[in-house]
């Protein structure tokens, strides 16, 4: 049976101390990572603090909270804790967490986060043992969310490098024109079976040497491009009990990963009929057109868009994974293409003249197989990684606090991973 909670204060359970400047100029490149207010910001040859801790943003990032599993240098932007065997690490950064420490914020001129206020906060916490189930069971979802962003990671490099090998570079046909890749042989990302799909010589066009076989094209003419508008924020009939996403490039500078899954704001079927495009499909490649440009996702929910946006529909002889990374690959002439006095915007009627090179029916269609399933395993990743985020921030202050105890955590985990 769990003990009782002891009431005390943060600076009594887990003083802060001051971190120390390290100007960039004297950092030497290291195993130890360097830690801001903002999180990781470079790496040193030795640590400050010798053991794993916490580090707490006191300037900047005011109240932000890094949890290190190794030693490092916490700046003096920042406060840090040291591990500790009185007290669980883990549990005591998820303790910080759930303080809302970037609410103590003191100085009006400069944000920054007082010690002596965060040191006085009172809190109740439970016996060590105790701390680290609760550590594990929040720990364990975090894991998880962890190890999707470093998955996701593979695979979105693994799309983005076969595409540069097969159309940037030309590697296959340059393999078969320099005699690298015989018949019935395999090469790395080049399975033997392949071999017959791709010519096997470059020949001279308008643009210069493209394989044989394939051509010029404009991404006009080969997707559906449109933009989107911004209902009239003044009227409650287009916003209020808004059922239908409408997405902004916000949307998109908040994703770590190329899949839209959600909009922050949503949009009612009056909202929705002012827009001229409608909502657009699941599928949809979307590149944020202005402030900044550059932004891109696939929708992975059919979605509405304000005018930030250039939106491509894939409805033609190539597919969302092609134009999503060929995006990625023309952005400096997407970019050069764009105009504006008070900010560069790309129009829709420069984009669609760009230039793209299509491939020949069976090199997409192998194309597309390869790389569908790849974003296909990131997206389910990032719902995942949502659902078990939104858990977590559900059980949290509520574990924390004490409202919610350990077998009752378990209890939800364990339904929600039946679910």
């Amino acid at each position: 049976m769990a003990g009782e909670w002891r009431p005390t204060t943060v600076g009594e359970f887990c003083p802060f101390s001051y971190g120390k400047a390290l100007p960039e100029r004297a950092r030497i490149p290291g195993e130890f990572p360097v830690i801001s207010s903002a999180g990781i910001s470079g790496s040193h040859n030795e640590p400050l603090v010798t053991k794993a801790g916490i580090v707490i943003g006191r300037k900047g990032t005011v109240g932000s909270v890094t949890l290190s599993k190794t030693a490092f240098w916490p700046i003096d932007t920042t406060f840090y804790i040291a591990d500790e065997p009185q007290r669980d690490l883990r549990f005591t950064y998820y303790l910080l967490k759930a303080l809302g420490l970037d609410r103590m914020n003191s100085d009006s001129a400069v944000p920054g986060l007082n010690r002596d206020y965060a040191h006085a906060r009172a809190i109740a916490v439970p016996e060590l043992t105790e701390q680290r189930a609760i550590a594990y069971i929040l720990g364990t979802l975090d894991d998880k969310i962890e190890l999707n962003r470093k998955q996701n990671e593979t695979l979105e490099a693994m799309a983005r490098a076969l595409f540069k090998a097969w159309f940037v570079d030309f590697e296959p046909v340059r393999a078969k024109m320099e005699g690298r890749w015989q018949r019935g042989q395999s090469l790395p990302g080049l399975p033997a079976h392949l071999y017959d799909i791709f010519p096997d010589r470059l020949v001279e066009s308008e643009f210069g040497e493209i394989p044989e076989g394939w051509r010029h094209s404009t991404i006009g003419e080969e997707v559906t491009v449109c933009g989107g508008s911004t209902p009239s924020t003044k009227e409650p009939e287009f916003w209020e009990g808004g059922q239908h996403c409408w997405a902004t490039p916000k949307d998109l500078s908040a994703l770590k990963f190329p899949v839209l899954l959600d909009t922050d704001r949503k949009i009612t079927d009056a909202g929705l009929a002012k827009i001229s495009s409608g909502l657009l499909p699941v599928g949809t490649v979307l590149l944020s057109s202005r402030a900044p440009i550059g932004y891109l996702a696939i929708a992975e929910v059919p979605t509405a868009i304000n005018q930030g946006f250039i939106a491509m529909k894939c409805d033609g002889a190539l597919p969302n994974v092609f134009v999503l990374p060929w995006c990625r690959e023309s952005m400096d002439a997407i970019v050069g293409n764009a105009n504006g006095s008070t900010f560069q915007e790309i129009s829709k009627s420069n984009f669609r003249p760009l230039r793209v090179i299509v491939p020949s029916d069976p090199v997409l269609t192998s194309f597309t197989r390869l790389t569908a399933s790849l974003y296909r395993q990131l997206a389910e990743n990032e719902r995942e990684s949502r659902s078990l985020a939104q858990l977590r921030d559900t059980l949290l202050p509520k574990l924390i606090s004490g409202e919610v105890r350990v077998p009752d955590a378990e209890r939800i985990l364990g339904e929600a991973a039946k679910a």
